[in-house]
């Protein structure tokens, strides 16, 4: 007897982020992703789908280390094992850290591009282009069928060859397409990374002063692309201490600025020290302290125009009691979606124009356009498209092939 493989979207067919999806086969499970959902609370719990069977077992698929992608697996039973990005399960408990919490499971470790065997399910994940360090596409075979995650991605990044080569020789036969579709139906910046750099290195070159720019320190994309930027117009990029623990932690992934770099500085901070300091981490910030490789935020306060200088609004009271105050000749950068900006950058806002420094929003989304949407789409050429990650998918399904259309707690038998 041929077993049927049912695919089950939990939650994502309709939202963007809450990734939750589950793949069956003669009564064994993956679940691929189980994010938390990008609008709940920052104290609510309890929020996996109700349609999640959490009886018996499963093995959970993180495709890359964002929250709205493994943001639940506290909430998962302790039997469920879990498998992840080596680099992307450091990510998660260094982000689960900061906020004062533990992932306390153990993440077995997968390589891109090595087929994982999982009872009756072979999974290979494929490292691809996103925001996020370490994100992956999953290609899961079972019963003879073949079902393809995107999880996210884009095609303008700095790993957008990975996505070309997938492209260009696609898996065979792929009987279900599970994409993203973040981008459809709206105008997000999606230049290629390299146009940033250029766009920064100008930025740099024309300002008298400082600049000041906002980013996440997990987009390592935009920091290998100040980084570059800033030796270019003669500049020294200052990260902060979590920045600089992240790159030093991903050190072994990729070749990628480091504290000890030509023209990258570590400032150290009161507030910082104490965070790090409370998590029992003092011998970090005496290491970079003492390793040559830091900056205090006095000295940003003297040679205006040699530094780049990180920006988050936990900086602002530190940097203004060492003198650096942003003014006329300095210029700023908000280098991540504007929506944060509007929902939480006021004060930032304010203490930089404050002084007249001006302003500018240099940056390109972590997810595919419409157009690469499409691309990928018929590239693949599945035998079903089943829409996820996205509010817009119903008002933009011209185009793309055999699209089947699931909603949340529906499951589809190949």
């Amino acid at each position: 007897m041929v077993s049927m493989v049912d695919l089950t979207i939990h939650r994502s067919s309709e939202q963007i982020g809450g990734n939750c999806i589950e793949i069956a086969c003669a009564g064994e499970r993956l679940i691929l992703d189980v994010g938390r959902p990008l609008d709940a609370p920052n104290d609510a719990t309890d929020l996996l789908p109700a349609s999640l069977d959490r009886a018996g077992h499963a093995h959970v698929l993180i495709s890359h280390p964002h929250l709205d992608h493994y943001g639940l697996l506290e909430e998962l039973p302790a039997s469920w094992t879990i498998h992840s990005g080596e680099a992307s399960a450091k990510l998660m408990r260094l982000t689960a850290g900061i906020t004062g919490k533990v992932i306390d499971r153990d993440i077995l470790p997968w390589r891109s591009g090595q087929p994982l065997d999982l009872g009756r399910f072979r999974v290979t994940p494929y490292l691809t282009d996103h925001s996020a360090f370490d994100a992956y596409m999953l290609l899961i075979e079972a019963a003879g069928k073949r079902i393809l995650y995107s999880g996210d991605f884009r095609i303008h990044g700095r790993k957008s060859a990975l996505v070309d080569r997938m492209m260009s020789s696609p898996p065979a036969a792929v009987d279900a397409l599970l994409m993203e579709g973040t981008n459809l139906g709206s105008t997000k910046p999606t230049a290629h990374e390299s146009d940033l750099e250029a766009d920064f290195e100008g930025l740099f070159g024309r300002t008298k002063g400082r600049v000041f720019v906002a980013w996440s320190a997990q987009n390592v994309d935009r920091t290998v692309t100040l980084y570059r930027a800033a030796k270019k117009a003669g500049r020294t990029l200052v990260v902060d201490l979590y920045t600089a623990e992240v790159l030093e932690m991903l050190a072994e992934h990729g070749r990628l600025p480091q504290p000890g770099f030509d023209q990258l500085k570590v400032v150290i901070t009161s507030t910082m020290s104490r965070m790090y300091k409370r998590k029992g981490m003092e011998a970090f910030v005496d290491r970079i302290a003492q390793s040559g490789h830091a900056i205090s935020g006095r000295a940003l306060a003297r040679n205006a125009a040699r530094w780049v200088v990180m920006l988050r609004g936990s900086l602002i009271a530190d940097y203004d009691r060492s003198g650096v105050v942003p003014d006329g000749d300095d210029a700023w950068c908000w280098s991540m979606w504007r929506g944060y900006l509007e929902s939480s950058g006021a004060p930032l806002v304010e203490w930089l124009t404050a002084g007249g420094a001006a302003s500018c929003h240099i940056h390109t989304s972590g997810h595919a356009s419409p157009a690469d949407l499409l691309a990928f789409a018929k590239a693949i050429a599945p035998k079903r498209l089943v829409p996820i990650h996205s509010f817009n998918w119903d008002e933009n399904l011209a185009g793309f092939p055999a699209i089947c259309r699931l909603r949340d707690g529906e499951t589809l038998s190949l």
